[in-house]
């Protein structure tokens, strides 16, 4: 006996595209819709692929709803499912935990919710497939729910389904942690997890997976993104294909300015590499970061006046490709070691650098941040996450500018 069943996590329908600021209306508003796009397309593959049932492993929604379109889409999209004879599973994360999520709508007769206060198991007897899941009641679930997962049942494939950051991974929080091997000592076949929004396999025997999130929704969130579909054959894993699903592309390009002589040659080797992420890309919106790094003689006119590079940069990524955009120009370059003092009695560099270094004007920018957020609609940049950055900037650009009136004296 052959079937193929479909396991996605993360969908965030709601979720806003964070920290990004683009000049082009037409590419902003593609990037808006991405979320939904994903999984009405994930939707369309999973009936082309006649899958047998549908698992989604937590944070379905990214937040409760500010009215009910967002759920009005997502239930449209699964009744699709659900006439089609596919039944749904769903599980709810920490973003649509119970206590986060207030509001519902009733759901199609084959949309089925794990409980959260206990585990739960639903059969598919035609198939010999039983799904064991518990969702989260709250939003930080820090117990460790696999424990609590029941026995396998014998004869029958065994799926657990749970949201989870297993022993931890970068960039997550630590919700309803737990081991491999405590997922290994329940004797399932399969654990559709989620969470971790990286696809990631991290396991074969049984197979563990992250299938990760549909759509990335800022630079943390770079590269593909879509869903898993498992083909189980005599009740053993015998595939695993990744879907491909995503609407929109997020890349970091890194460029070292001391590599480069001149700026004409650096924004040739951008436009390079934003030609090589547009063809991976394959057609989609591509959002775009350039982080030029490096000690470099170019540090000085580039740090002089950020705005016309910003722009420069962002001509060279529109040069790859129509639907590519500039995210942001990140500036991490500095001065070659022989840099010159302005005057024989003190070194400017080291006052910035000692001035930065003061607790007390590290808090009065803090503050000054906050009130430039409280008066930006949300979603606002996050701008207190990354005082560092903001401050060496201002600091480069203050000493560029002191270089330059110095050399024009």
């Amino acid at each position: 006996m052959r079937f193929t069943f479909l396991h996605a996590a993360d969908l965030h329908l709601g979720s806003p595209f964070r920290g990004l600021s683009l000049r082009d209306e037409s590419l902003a508003t593609r990037l808006a819709s991405a979320s939904r796009d994903a999984f009405a397309d994930l939707v369309d593959r999973a009936l082309e692929e006649q899958v047998r049932f549908a698992i989604l492993a937590g944070d379905i929604f990214d937040g409760d709803w500010r009215d009910a379109s967002i759920a009005l889409f997502f239930n449209r999209q699964i009744a699709r499912l659900a006439k089609a004879g596919v039944p749904i599973y769903l599980l709810k994360g920490n973003h649509d935990a119970d206590s986060v999520v207030t509001k519902s709508l009733s759901l199609p007769d084959l949309a089925h919710q794990f409980p959260t206060g206990r585990p739960g198991s639903f059969e598919l007897p035609e198939w010999r497939v039983i799904l064991h899941g518990r969702g989260f009641s709250h939003r930080a679930e820090s117990e460790n729910l696999a424990r609590s997962f029941p026995a396998p049942r014998p004869g029958w494939f065994n799926i657990g389904v749970l949201h989870s950051s297993l022993d931890g991974r970068p960039g997550h929080a630590s919700y309803a942690p737990c081991s491999l091997d405590d997922l290994r000592a329940k004797n399932y076949d399969y654990w559709a997890l989620g969470h971790v929004h990286a696809h990631e396999v991290v396991a074969r025997d049984p197979y563990v997976v992250f299938p990760g999130n549909l759509q990335g929704r800022s630079i943390r969130e770079t590269g593909a993104k879509g869903a898993v579909l498992v083909d189980v054959e005599d009740g053993m894993v015998a595939d695993l294909r990744r879907l491909i699903v995503d609407r929109a592309r997020f890349a970091e390009i890194a460029l070292d300015a001391g590599a480069h002589e001149d700026t004409a040659t650096l924004l040739r080797a951008a436009e390079a590499r934003a030609c090589a992420e547009a063809e991976q890309a394959e057609g989609r919106p591509l959002a775009l970061r350039f982080r030029i790094f490096g000690a470099s003689p170019l540090h000085a006119q580039l740090a002089a006046d950020p705005a016309r590079w910003r722009d420069e940069f962002e001509a060279a990524a529109q040069r790859a490709q129509d639907d590519v955009a500039l995210e942001r120009l990140v500036l991490d370059t500095a001065a070659p070691p022989s840099a010159t003092r302005f005057d024989s009695e003190f070194d400017f560099a080291a006052l910035l650098d000692e001035a930065l270094a003061d607790p007390e004007l590290r808090r009065a920018a803090l503050a000054a941040l906050a009130t430039i957020e409280g008066k930006i609609p949300a979603p606002a940049p996050p701008f207190g996450d990354e005082l560092d950055a903001l401050l060496r900037e201002a600091r480069d650009l203050a000493l560029a500018r002191a270089e330059r009136g110095g050399d024009s004296a």
